[in-house]
């Protein structure tokens, strides 16, 4: 999700919910502490340079229970960013304490809730090195026999 794409469906919410890639939902008392911009200069193993920029927020949530923050007040806090640190339209990276380290996920929306999806490593370069392409897996009595044309020499077809 880009970051014009939040603020449009922000406008349309009267409460903001972001629910986790297990279906539980961040606590409603969470705070955005950081809208930023990250960039991400790197060589990838092919030997390929590459940059990547995306939009950060992060997610927080502290022992004030009753705190709720509000899309409009999301909104104004996205607009400033984008005033003040001069943010593109971009992806948005969504950073969110889980139970043992800082959980990184793309974000998406359901039309009631932004969804935090999971994001996962790959090789950037797997043509480069060695790593084999994956075969396609066929389960027992999927597999169909190769059909044959029905022009052979004794079918009067030609």
């Amino acid at each position: 999700m880009k970051l014009s794409e939040i603020k449009n469906q922000l406008k349309n919410l009267t409460q903001i919910a972001f629910q986790l890639p297990n279906g539980e939902l961040v606590p409603s008392h969470f705070h955005v502490t950081e809208v930023g911009k990250i960039t991400k200069h790197f060589i990838d193993c092919g030997g390929v340079v590459r940059n990547e920029e995306v939009v950060n927020f992060q997610l927080w949530e502290a022992n004030d229970y009753d705190h709720r923050l509000h899309p409009e007040k999301l909104v104004h806090i996205i607009e400033l960013s984008e005033e003040k640190l001069q943010i593109p339209d971009l992806e948005i990276e969504v950073e969110y304490q889980m139970k043992e380290t800082i959980g990184k996920f793309s974000l998406d929306f359901d039309g009631t809730n932004f969804q935090l999806k999971s994001k996962l490593t790959d090789c950037l370069a797997k043509d480069n090195c060695g790593i084999p392409p994956e075969k396609l897996k066929v389960k027992i009595g999927e597999w169909k026999q190769k059909e044959t044309s029905c022009c052979t020499p004794d079918s009067g077809c030609c």
